[in-house]
């Protein structure tokens, strides 16, 4: 079967907030220019939002400028932040300590970050956007000198075996000038355009940190709306980059996640399990007593910063967001950034359509390193890759930095590569995790239940191995299989069979919450992760 086509004008590859900020932008102008453009929107999730997790403190920056009467058109930012709190906490207590200048939360809200993108849909429609929600992006459309053409998503209806089932339907091609990506941290499609355009050339190796996150609602009495708590320390040890945060929302309820740099070097360590450990800490558990947890996710982050952004366009395409990784990470703040340079690249856009330009969107770069999302990374460019020298001597680092130098230092430290960090198992002690109390604490099925993760079971598995051999005779052999602990949503499983008591590898890829982790922190770069049938994953309400 032949897939059918759409020729649009722009496609755009997700609608996150730097996906839909561009589609907005876009139809702004050609209002305002009196054009005709086509923009037509792709999201994998079931619903927008419903893959959109983030703890999330939005700073408005980019908003007021997009949609400057926000507030009159009924946004969801309700709760502002009033109250910042930075916490050292050892085994069995806390230190208060001075909030760093980047974390001063004024101004800002506390927001579920997937519903902004609910309305932020609602505003792209009523411009006349074209969203097209549960279709998932598999393949770039190329000409034959290596163009974008677009994007094919993928087939529907194929069982587990690549056999076409009574419900096939084959992908459908969408054909556009141009293409902006914006699958956010780790797209499939973004890496494979990396690749085929050597697009990394000259920037460091991007960085990723893994996030989990729950969503309560606690008693009322323990609730304090608008107030930020972030936290370094216990659990981990000084040598491992993370974190946490707590946000008060709205309606009793709170934002808890742990962030967990996937630098990290112990391959027994599991990043869920650190954030289980860290709510029983004395200082973190009352909040929780005696609530309801409704919610849970997870998903990687980029680290990497100012010199970790690659070559941004080649020709037909454009990324956008956090595909290319605009984090700024002492901030802990992205989503600003990632709306902004949608916006910039939407304006580049719309000028070449205008002006019959050319397949490359160079207008694209040269606004970005002028805008104050350019000048906002390099200050804090030196800050997380300071940090690979453990706890203590990052935030003496960060201190200078930010205080003395001022972000203008004369030099700027590198980024390696995550999977390159693993110890050999035997090298790295193992770590005794306790066992869930089901109170404050969970297992991994238990909340990937509550992530309400569904996918098409009779499907091709989307978590490809290069090497299947490479999971015993690598990663067992020499890591204890770590992917078991570094995915948060059980997904990988490593069982023996038979009286020889064999290994192998088991993926449970309906458990998967399109977190990332296991394309990333993989020692030999063996797995890949492809999408799904659209639609699949996880169904987030209000994360």
């Amino acid at each position: 079967m032949e897939r059918e086509a759409m020729e649009v004008d722009v496609v755009i590859v997700g609608a996150g907030p730097s996906g839909l900020s561009a589609a907005i932008r876009l139809a702004q102008l050609a209002q305002e220019n009196n054009q005709e453009i086509s923009i037509c929107v792709l999201e994998k999730g079931s619903e927008v939002g419903a893959h959109i997790l983030s703890g999330a403190v939005l700073e408005t920056r980019a908003l007021d400028e997009l949609i400057p009467d926000w507030k009159e058109r009924g946004s969801p930012l309700k709760t502002q932040a009033t109250d910042d709190r930075f916490l050292l906490l050892t085994k069995g207590g806390s230190f208060r300590l001075p909030t760093p200048p980047q974390m001063h939360n004024d101004g800002n809200y506390i927001v579920s970050l997937g519903n902004v993108c609910r309305w932020l849909k609602e505003q792209a429609e009523a411009l006349g956007i074209e969203i097209f929600e549960g279709f998932a992006a598999a393949e770039i459309l190329y000409d034959d000198d290596g163009r974008v053409l677009g994007v094919a998503t993928g087939d529907m209806g194929v069982g587990r075996d690549g056999k076409h089932k009574e419900t096939f339907t084959p992908g459908y091609e969408l054909r556009a000038r141009y293409t902006l990506f914006a699958e956010g941290c780790r797209g499939s499609l973004t890496k494979g355009l990396f690749e085929r355009h050597n697009m990394r050339s000259g920037a460091d190796p991007q960085t990723y940190a893994l996030g989990i996150k729950e969503l309560w609602e606690i008693d009322p009495e323990k609730h304090h709306p608008g107030r930020v708590i972030h936290t370094i320390g216990w659990p981990v040890d000084s040598k491992t980059y993370a974190g946490s945060f707590l946000y008060h929302l709205e309606d009793n309820q709170v934002a808890v996640g742990y962030v967990v740099g996937l630098d990290y070097r112990n391959p027994h360590m599991s990043p869920f399990e650190e954030f289980q450990r860290f709510k029983t800490h004395p200082e973190i558990r009352p909040t929780f007593e005696g609530g309801r947890r409704v919610a849970y996710g997870a998903r990687a982050l980029n680290e990497g910063g100012f010199q970790s952004i690659p070559t941004l366009i080649c020709p037909g395409a454009a990324i956008i967001g956090c595909a290319a990784g605009f984090l700024n990470v002492p901030k802990i703040k992205g989503t600003h950034n990632a709306m902004k340079t949608g916006m910039i690249a939407a304006e580049a856009v719309a000028a070449a359509l205008a002006n019959d330009g050319g397949p490359l969107l160079e207008a694209y770069p040269e606004a970005l390193k002028k805008s104050w999302v350019w000048d906002e990374l390099y200050r804090v460019r030196n800050i997380r890759p300071a940090f690979r020298w453990g706890m203590w001597a990052g935030l003496l680092y960060a201190g200078l930095d930010t205080y003395l130098f001022r972000g203008k230092a004369p030099w700027t430290l590198r980024h390696h590569a995550d999977h390159d960090a693993l110890l050999p198992a035997a090298k790295a002690p193992k770590i005794d995790y306790p066992k869930p109390d089901g109170e404050v604490s969970f297992d991994r099925l238990t909340s990937v239940f509550i992530s309400n993760t569904n996918h098409e079971e009779d499907q091709p598995c989307h978590l490809t191995l290069k090497d299947s051999e490479a999971p015993i005779t690598v990663n067992l052999a020499l890591y204890d299989a770590p992917e078991q602990r570094y995915c948060p949503a059980g997904v990988y499983e490593i069982v023996r069979d038979g009286d020889e008591n064999k290994p192998r590898l088991q993926i449970n890829a309906q458990n998967c919450v399109h977190c990332k982790s296991c394309d990333i922190k993989d020692p030999g770069q063996n797995i890949n992760w492809v999408v799904p049938e659209g639609g699949g994953g996880p169904n987030y309400p209000n994360m």
